[in-house]
């Protein structure tokens, strides 16, 4: 099932604790709510042209999203009330153990902390240019994240001590990333067209896709015990079980002109309060897959 979005290109897509749906709209600076079947209500940021990316669930109940070139971390309550924190190119954002919220910063490799109360704390990563990308809190008390320009898997702990984890392929180019349902991190290797998963002890597995040319883009830990992801080159949502099965699943043709033509860029995904996974496609639209 599709749901047109006439406003713009969802990009970033999350669930909040009201059932409510959010996504980022990118290029037009803008973030969505939607209740399964009503109309969404749309937000046009001030300024319009931060780029928003990526948008998760706080401890707070309310949404929290990256405004990557805006140099922006927004918080939005359901109203439509929000907050803004200022840091340097944040990309992926997560909700910590602790109770702060904690961010990458594409550019300046780091990653960043906002404390419940306001206060801003920014840990250096020892890979020069190595681009850290999404973060996800981990099983160990800590948090992990990819680094897409370092080919690697980092970790941080609450205290700021950074480990870095070489990935065994080159170019792997890792993005999403996610806590899956075996207390490992499970990833996608855009670069090289892989699922990765490494343990809390570093060993790492990948598992080649049967198209090494999809351009895995997100993941995320689906109600049925398995893995799911987009591929982002190939319209397809994906699903890899921990023991490493992967099918795969054609999203609806989207109507388009030249080059674009029946193109669905999906990127990123959520379990919907329905228990169907719901996908942001840049094309224009939010794809439902039960």
């Amino acid at each position: 099932m599709l749901t047109k979005i006439e406003a713009g290109a969802p990009y970033g897509i999350a669930t909040a604790t009201d059932g409510a749906i959010w996504f980022t709209l990118a290029h037009q600076g803008c973030v969505g709510r939607l209740v399964p079947g009503e109309e969404p209500v749309i937000h046009r940021l001030d300024p319009a042209d931060g780029l928003p990316t990526v948008i998760t669930r706080g401890p707070d109940d309310a949404m929290w999203f990256t405004e990557y070139k805006g140099g922006r971390i927004s918080r939005i309550t359901a109203d439509g009330q929000l907050g803004i924190h200022r840091s340097s190119t944040p990309y992926g954002i997560t909700a910590g153990p602790d109770g702060a919220m904690w961010f990458t910063q594409l550019e300046a490799t780091k990653i960043g902390r906002i404390d419940p109360d306001g206060s801003l704390t920014e840990y250096e990563v020892p890979v020069e240019g190595g681009m850290p990308s999404f973060i996800t809190a981990g099983p160990d008390n800590a948090l992990w994240f990819t680094l897409n320009q370092g080919h690697a898997i980092g970790r941080i702990s609450l205290t700021g001590e950074v480990t870095v984890y070489p990935l065994p392929t080159e170019g792997a180019a890792p993005v999403g990333i996610t806590l899956g349902p075996d207390d490992a991190l499970w990833f996608v290797e855009i670069g090289a067209g892989q699922i990765g998963r490494i343990d809390t002890s570093g060993r790492i597995t990948e598992y080649p896709l049967p198209d090494r040319t999809a351009r895995p883009h997100a993941i995320i830990t689906g109600p049925d015990g398995a893995l799911w992801f987009t591929e982002w080159a190939a319209n397809r949502v994906g699903r890899i079980t921990v023991e490493g099965a992967i099918e795969e699943h054609p999203l609806p043709t989207m109507p388009g002109e030249g080059e674009d033509q029946g193109k669905a860029e999906p990127h990123g995904l959520t379990v919907g309060p329905d228990g169907a996974i719901w996908v942001a496609l840049e094309a224009g639209a939010l794809a439902r897959l039960t």
